[in-house]
């Protein structure tokens, strides 16, 4: 891999870059990748069923893939910030997580289960770079005023993904079979360590390169920021706080399919509710709420998904409900693409990966931990449970606004000058003035 010329600040020159062709290969990376953890999740528990006809093995084996995602995150992220050669350190990470899951297709069965176990737990160790660690990038391959769609754009490659991998993994292992359905994902996700080799992204300096061991204080500085900062404190707690509602939507949707007698619905409302939230981020691409203040996009869009699912609980009828799952999908989109504007915008550059991958890991939790919480409770009924749905988005929003301290214009954009131009401080550092605090 060759290095890019860069300017000061460590970006390549793109003043008068074109948007597209980066963007692009930026999708090349991102749609093989996430299609493939999306659907490694339904691989993994239909081979586990094939193999060794347990259904709880399925599920260890999802815990294995789906813990490292916030467990991992500041590792994952600490280092991706601290590498030169990211284009590097990225394809080996996507690398590693596509063998992960094709190794996992051959070895269930014929390996001890405590080695399978291992072997998707240190695949799992890897993901945090298929979610955030990716979105963190278009920082580096896009022009500022280009990132507001582009994160718009990504947004729609979670959804597409959420949407299309357990399809995929479905219909390969129907027709193909279960193993070699994660063999065909573990390769979609080296499609795209393989696509990375054409993202231009420059070769840190060696004055801006970290070395030394990753001692605690680098681990927790992802962490510490969240805390302390307060645009990013109150987007990430508020988006994790609505994500336990929305993880519960599937659990609702089964529920509400088996009691309305309408078995199609269990996937419909939950494909209407995908297809609405892809939507919703292209539509926000087209055209931003706002540029300067991403996090009251979230704040508000966290009761406007609410609405449309508080009502879903009481109107009569599949196809008036399928419309509202698919309107409160569509609130998502701005949200959620916001969101990741929020944490380039407030993150500083030396944890921006970091904070993306916490980020991330953090919502990934939430949703588990909501279809846990929910599952737990399914004897009360679909309408109560989604009136808890709903009532997580209010809770959110109002946490959300509470834990934003600064008034409005006093929180500037981390890391940057207005042009876009860094500075350096007296150790070759990149530096830039530290947001204020209350």
């Amino acid at each position: 891999m060759t290095d890019d010329a860069t300017d000061q600040t460590g970006r390549i020159p793109m003043a008068n870059a074109p948007v597209a062709a980066p963007t692009a290969c930026y999708l090349g990376v991102a749609v093989p990748a996430r299609l493939a953890d999306e659907g490694a999740r339904v691989a993994l528990v239909l081979l586990a069923l094939a193999r060794e006809h347990s259904a709880r093995l399925g599920g260890l084996l999802v815990a294995a893939l789906m813990v490292p995602h916030v467990v991992a995150a500041p590792v994952a992220g600490a280092l991706a910030d601290r590498v030169r050669h990211r284009r590097l350190f990225h394809a080996l990470g996507l690398a590693a997580y596509g063998t992960g899951l094709a190794a996992t297709a051959w070895a269930l069965g014929r390996l001890p289960t405590a080695l399978v176990l291992l072997l998707v737990l240190a695949a799992g160790c890897c993901a945090p770079l298929v979610t955030g660690g990716l979105t963190s990038l278009l920082a580096e391959l896009l022009p500022e005023r280009a990132l507001t769609r582009a994160f718009s754009i990504d947004s729609t490659t979670y959804n597409l993904a959420g949407i299309l991998g357990p399809a995929l993994a479905a219909m390969l292992a129907t027709t193909i079979g279960p193993g070699a359905a994660l063999f065909a994902l573990g390769a979609a996700a080296l499609t795209g360590a393989s696509a990375v080799a054409l993202l231009r992204l420059p070769v840190r300096s060696a004055a801006r390169h970290r070395s030394g061991a990753l001692g605690p204080a680098v681990l927790v500085a992802g962490a510490r920021e969240i805390v302390h900062n307060s645009p990013l404190r109150s987007v990430t707690w508020a988006s994790s706080i609505g994500q336990i509602g929305i993880g519960a939507l599937p659990i609702v949707a089964a529920l509400l399919a088996d009691e309305r007698h309408a078995g199609w619905a269990a996937g419909g409302l939950m494909t209407a509710f995908a297809a609405g939230a892809m939507a919703g981020s292209l539509t926000y691409a087209v055209k931003p709420w706002t540029r300067t203040r991403p996090e009251r996009v979230v704040l508000l869009c966290l009761p406007l998904t609410a609405l449309p699912l508080a009502l879903a609980a009481c109107v009569p009828g599949m196809v008036l409900t399928t419309a509202l799952f698919a309107i409160a999908g569509w609130t998502t989109g701005p949200l959620f693409s916001a969101l990741l504007t929020a944490r380039e915008r407030y993150a500083p550059p030396e944890l921006r990966t970091q904070v993306f991958t916490l980020g991330a890991g953090l919502k990934s939790t939430a949703a588990a931990a909501g279809a846990a919480g929910i599952s737990a409770l399914s004897a009360w009924g679909a309408a109560p449970l989604l009136g808890m749905a709903a009532g997580a988005q209010i809770l959110a929003a109002g946490f959300g606004a509470a834990l934003l301290t600064h008034a409005p214009g006093r929180t500037r954009r981390r890391g940057r000058k207005p042009g876009g131009v860094v500075p350096d401080d007296v150790s070759g550092e990149h530096s830039a003035p530290r947001t204020p605090r209350n």
